[in-house]
C-alpha cells in the first residue's frame, strides 16, 4: 500500500466551503487504496490577522508570538478533520508537539530537525487519515516553535521523508509551475517537469510557488515533490525531482523576479581580510539575509567598495547594524537604494550552452533597461535593475528565450 502526503494551502483551505472541496480530494486518494497524510496551512488570511494582533499588543516576545500564530494551523486541521468525518473518512488532527516535529534555532524562524512519525504510522494500521498542523513544531526546551512563512510546504516535505512516502503533493491555487508569473507575462508556459536545482533558484529568485527550504529539503531526501492545483484536481501539475532530462535540453527554463529588493554600497572601506566576514556575521546575527554581493577594489588594494542587496523590509535594519560597526572597522561612506527589483533567468541546461549572460544583457540594452548589479552561478543569472522595468524586463526575456513557445 503506497503512502501519499497532501499538502493543501491558505488559499485552498480559506473558507469551510474550500476545506470540504480540498477533503473530497483526500476522499479519492484514500478510497483509491493510499495511507494519506495531510498538512493544512492556515485559512488565507489567518496568520496575518494573528500577526495583528500580536502587533496591536506591542511587546517583543518571539515565543509568544509563535504561540499565538500557529493557531491559525490548528483550526485548519481542526475544520480538515471535521471535513472528512462527514464524508465517513476516519481522520483525527495532529498538533506539532503531539507527534512530535523537533526544531531547532530562533523563534519565528526554527528549522525542522526531525519528525517522529510514529503516532501517524499507528493511524494508517488503523486506516485513518492523520491531518497535521503545518508550520509549527517544537523546541528543545519544549516551547512551540514556527518554522517561518510558507513553511507548511516544509512540514509536508519533513513528514514525506519521515513516512518514506511515494509522493508528496503540494495542493496550491495555481496548477504547477510556469515559465514566468502569469501575472505579469501573458504567453507563459506549464512545466511538467522541474529539476530540483532549477526549482531551488526559481523559488529563491522570487517564485512564489514553493517555499525554498522545502524544495532544499526534498533534494536532500529525495522527495517526489508535485505541485498541482486543489481547483483543478484532475490536472497532474508539475513534477519535481532529482535528474529531469527536459531541463539539460534547454537553455532557460524560467524567469523570476522580486521587488523586494534594497541595494547597499559601502564606500572606500578597509582592504583587509576578515572585514567582509565582520561585516556579513553582523547582519547574520540580525537574521538578515543577504542576496547579490559585489567587492571592487582599486589597483593599490587598500581600499574597496562592497555592494550587496537585502530585501526592502530589512533596509533600515541593514543600515543600524552598519553603523554600529563604523567604530570597528574604517569606511568613508554608506550608499543605499531602494525601489530595485531582481529578474533572474534560470536553467540547468546553461551549464553546457555558452552566450546565454551575452544574451541576456543583450536583451535588456535593447530594450534600454540599465543592470545595476549582476550575480551568476551554474543555473542562474540575476540583474538588479529599476523596480518600474520590472514586467518589461520579464516580458522580453521570456520572448527572447522562447520561454513561450515551449
Amino acid at each position: 500500500m503506497s503512502t501519499l502526503v497532501l499538502k493543501f494551502g491558505g488559499t485552498s483551505v480559506g473558507t469551510t466551503d474550500l476545506i470540504s472541496s480540498a477533503a473530497k480530494i483526500i476522499q479519492k486518494e484514500y478510497e483509491d487504496g493510499h495511507n494519506v497524510a495531510v498538512v493544512v496551512s492556515a485559512m488565507s488570511g489567518a496568520t496575518n490577522s494573528l500577526i495583528e494582533h500580536v502587533n496591536s499588543i506591542g511587546q517583543e516576545n518571539e515565543a509568544e508570538y509563535d504561540v499565538v500564530v500557529s493557531s491559525g494551523e490548528q483550526v485548519t486541521a481542526g475544520l480538515m478533520s471535521l471535513a472528512l468525518n462527514k464524508l465517513g473518512i476516519p481522520a483525527r488532527s495532529w498538533l506539532g508537539w503531539q507527534l512530535p516535529i523537533l526544531t531547532e534555532g530562533d523563534h519565528k524562524s526554527a528549522m525542522i530537525t526531525k519528525i517522529v512519525p510514529d503516532k501517524i504510522e499507528i493511524e494508517f494500521k488503523k486506516k485513518r487519515v492523520a491531518v497535521l498542523a503545518g508550520f509549527q513544531g517544537i523546541s528543545n526546551d519544549n516551547r512551540i516553535t514556527t518554522i517561518g512563512r510558507g513553511g507548511s510546504d516544509n512540514t509536508a516535505v519533513f513528514l514525506a521523508s519521515s513516512l518514506n512516502a511515494d509522493r508528496c503533493d503540494i495542493y496550491t491555487d495555481v496548477d504547477g509551475v510556469y515559465t514566468s508569473d502569469p501575472k505579469v507575462t501573458s504567453k507563459v508556459r506549464k512545466l511538467d517537469k522541474v529539476s530540483y536545482e532549477e526549482m531551488i533558484e526559481m523559488a529563491s529568485q522570487g517564485a512564489k510557488v514553493l517555499q525554498t527550504a522545502s524544495v532544499e529539503s526534498a533534494m536532500k531526501h529525495d522527495v517526489n515533490l508535485h505541485v498541482r492545483s486543489t481547483f483543478n484536481p484532475a490536472d497532474t501539475g508539475t513534477q519535481i525531482s532529482r535528474d529531469i532530462e527536459e531541463s539539460n535540453e534547454r537553455a532557460v527554463t524560467g524567469v523570476a523576479y522580486s521587488k523586494d529588493e534594497a541595494k547597499i554600497t559601502i564606500i572606500d572601506l578597509d582592504d583587509r581580510p576578515g572585514v567582509a566576514a565582520e561585516i556579513f556575521e553582523s547582519l547574520s546575527a540580525k537574521s538578515i539575509n543577504v542576496d547579490m554581493i559585489v567587492q571592487n577594489n582599486f589597483i593599490e588594494r587598500k581600499m574597496t567598495n562592497l555592494t550587496f542587496t537585502v530585501p526592502m523590509t530589512d533596509l533600515k535594519k541593514s543600515l543600524d547594524v552598519i553603523t554600529v560597526l563604523e567604530n570597528q572597522i574604517s569606511f568613508t561612506r554608506v550608499l543605499s537604494e531602494e525601489n530595485l527589483s531582481k529578474v533572474s533567468i534560470i536553467g540547468s541546461g546553461m551549464r553546457n550552452q555558452p552566450g546565454i549572460a551575452a544574451k541576456m544583457f543583450t536583451c535588456l540594452s535593447e530594450n534600454k533597461i540599465n543592470i545595476e548589479v549582476i550575480a551568476t552561478s551554474e543555473i542562474k543569472i540575476s540583474v538588479l535593475i529599476d523596480r518600474s522595468m520590472t514586467e518589461k524586463a520579464v516580458n522580453a526575456l521570456h520572448e527572447k528565450f522562447g520561454l513561450d513557445q515551449l
